[in-house]
């Protein structure tokens, strides 16, 4: 704590213009609206800035937690005082490079960068239109939807490894991505900051009418009117979580002010009040009942994170203290109210 505090003190003096915030509630950066205070949060305003953040932060030996748009967090609701968090949502470069690919910074959202491409008659992104996350986050998860994943587009990623403080390019193969998953996740060291995608030409009126189509499927099947992170749970090898949570009889069912959404039994949403207790109880009583009735074991597809979630002060940002809700006493055990 003490070194956190020398660093954000030094952070202010050395980078007066930069946006910091001190004891900032997360519900404010997450899709869900849950979370309390973080001790800090860095806006950068360029890729520069937050180099310098990051090494600023080695020296007093800490590792900065990386925060995208929020849309599959759960921040805790007592908040992390150990944390300093860089947010990327003025990375947001968007441009055409000459041999016709797609240059972006990791801020940009996919929705954003979904519609750049349209207007730029560039078909392969149809699938990322409604897609809330950003750029960075995408590529850490190979963010896919409706059939279409990121991995199919992505020639390369340059991001900023923590340790050594220096900058790498990664090709598609490089970045291993696979189902919900990437290099970059299992390396946290890793922070995304850029990546080049290479789409295919295509007729700018047709590429826009199926992300139309596509846009209408999401309003009409996901519950994109209350607060959530998106999917609650990956898919299991040969099923469906939505299914398998459905057929549990677990849909519309509620912990405090966390619900199994009435729309589509795949998402956890805030229906009011929502504390970050509520949602894990209800995550595991979900995974509890499921397991019971199907003998699937449903994996968390957001992210929980404890109050005591913490990064290694050396070496990688390796993530310490993060909870879970996939060891057994969460299949076997666990209570709620309906």
């Amino acid at each position: 704590m003490e070194n956190l505090e020398k660093a954000i003190e030094e952070i202010r003096r050395e980078m007066p213009g930069l946006k910091l915030l001190e004891n900032e509630p997360l519900a404010a950066h997450s899709s869900f609206r849950i979370g309390g205070p973080v001790r800090a949060l860095a806006v950068p305003s360029d890729v520069t800035s937050l180099s310098k953040i990051c090494c600023l932060l080695k020296e007093h030996e800490l590792a900065p937690f990386i925060l995208g748009n929020g849309t599959n967090l759960l921040f805790p609701d007592e908040g992390l005082q150990d944390l300093f968090i860089i947010s990327t949502e003025k990375l947001t470069k968007l441009f055409l490079l000459p041999d016709g690919a797609i240059y972006a910074e990791a801020g940009v959202s996919l929705s954003k960068l979904a519609l750049f491409a349209q207007q730029n008659g560039l078909a392969g992104l149809e699938f990322a239109s409604g897609i809330p996350g950003s750029l960075g986050g995408g590529c850490i998860m190979n963010a896919g939807a409706y059939g279409g994943e990121l991995k199919d587009v992505i020639e390369s990623v340059v991001c900023y490894y923590l340790p050594e403080q220096a900058l790498y390019e990664l090709t598609n193969e490089n970045c291993a991505f696979g189902y919900r998953t990437s290099y970059f996740q299992t390396h946290p060291g890793c922070v995304v900051l850029s990546a080049v995608l290479r789409l295919q030409p295509g007729d700018g009126e047709e590429i826009a009418a199926k992300m139309r189509e596509l846009n209408e499927k999401r309003r009409a099947k996901q519950p994109l009117d209350l607060p959530s992170a998106g999917s609650a749970f990956r898919r299991p090898e040969g099923h469906f979580a939505a299914a398998l949570i459905e057929e549990a009889g677990l849909k519309g069912y509620r912990i405090g002010g966390a619900q199994v959404s009435e729309k589509h039994a795949g998402f956890v949403v805030n229906v009011g009040g929502a504390s970050s207790h509520d949602v894990h109880d209800l995550m595991r009583y979900v995974r509890k009942v499921v397991y019971e009735h199907s003998g699937v074991v449903l994996e968390p597809e957001m992210i929980l994170l404890g109050p005591d979630y913490k990064l290694e002060d050396h070496g990688p940002a390796v993530p310490r203290h993060r909870i879970q809700i996939n060891d057994p006493e969460a299949v076997t055990g666990g209570d709620g109210e309906g």
